[in-house]
């Protein structure tokens, strides 16, 4: 089946009913615990509600589902997944990292609380998210061997060889000359990685075969890595709209992007080279990978329709 169109998709439909499932799963999640009014946990919860479009866990649910795997086995992985993007965005936006004072057009969780209680609010998600993810309640029906496995595959997404690393990378570029590799670096890491593990998580819950996962790996491979490329290209071109602002925030004009090495034109290539690698991982999965082209498709095309 040919990828290179999912017109016949409904992707705002899909993103809704699983943004849903994902935020009531949220709910439970966060609502288990005693003295839920003092200002930690209201710290936490404004890191998570209201979210963005809930594209990681959404990653989860459909890279599990491609492989037949059950909302109900996938959604304590997907909303672990969520917990930790939702804890690295509060701290991308602390002073001392990009300095953001707004998050989707709301005030930063430390413009509302505070540096320290957002600083404690993002350690609380971080933790969380592996708490729920061992949670043998949570987790029941997946065998113990495989919990532990995919923790550990989130912590690496997660730390010094993903997310933590590709922040420190990115913060000691700040206002210094990047070259295309030093860029690409930071963008694998600081996004790509947890993107790369959301999708592997999915499909590891679903029984993919060696094959099928070294498959939809390189999907998200390209995927994360043409994410951050679409977020630099909104940024730069200041498109602010609520539906195609980049999450990255809006003060990048010393960071090391994909557009300040190799300028929009090529950036843009990219983009779209990586659109086509994804989609041609999926060929083989025909149909039933409608969602995650789509997904891909949206992704990119957020930043190809802009214009130069």
């Amino acid at each position: 089946m040919n990828l290179a169109s999912t017109d016949d998709f409904d992707l705002d439909d899909y993103l809704r009913r699983q943004s849903s499932t994902v935020d009531q799963a949220l709910e439970i999640y966060l609502r288990k615990y005693p003295g839920a009014q003092q200002t930690i946990f209201r710290a936490m919860r404004y890191g998570v509600f209201p979210g963005g479009k809930r594209i990681r866990p959404i990653l989860t649910l459909a890279s599990g589902e491609l492989f037949g795997a059950p909302a109900n086995r996938l959604l304590p992985f997907a909303c672990g997944v969520e917990l930790i993007h939702a804890y690295s965005l509060i701290h991308d936006d602390l002073p001392a990292l990009d300095d953001d004072d707004l998050r989707r057009g709301e005030p930063a969780a430390h413009k509302v609380f505070g540096q320290g209680m957002a600083l404690l609010a993002g350690d609380g998600l971080l933790t969380e998210a592996f708490q729920l993810m061992s949670d043998k309640d949570a987790t029941q029906g997946v065998k113990p061997e495989l919990v532990l496995a995919l923790i550990h595959e989130l912590a690496h997404a997660a730390g010094v060889m993903g997310l933590v690393g590709g922040q420190a990378l990115d913060l000691e570029a700040e206002g210094k000359e990047a070259d295309l590799a030093t860029v690409e670096v930071i963008h694998v890491r600081k996004t790509g990685a947890l993107i790369l593990a959301a999708i592997r998580i999915g499909a590891r819950l679903g029984g993919a075969t060696e094959i099928e996962l070294a498959r939809i790996t390189r999907y998200g491979e390209f995927l994360g890595l043409a994410f951050q490329i679409a977020d630099d290209i909104l940024d730069a071109r200041a498109e602010t709209a609520a539906s195609q602002q980049g999450e990255t925030g809006h003060k990048e004009q010393k960071k090391a992007t994909y557009p300040l090495v190799v300028g929009i034109v090529q950036a843009r290539e990219r983009l779209g080279e990586l659109l086509q690698l994804s989609l041609f991982e999926l060929e083989p999965f025909g149909a039933r990978s409608l969602p995650l082209a789509a997904i891909a498709r949206h992704v990119a095309e957020r930043a190809l329709s802009t214009q130069a």
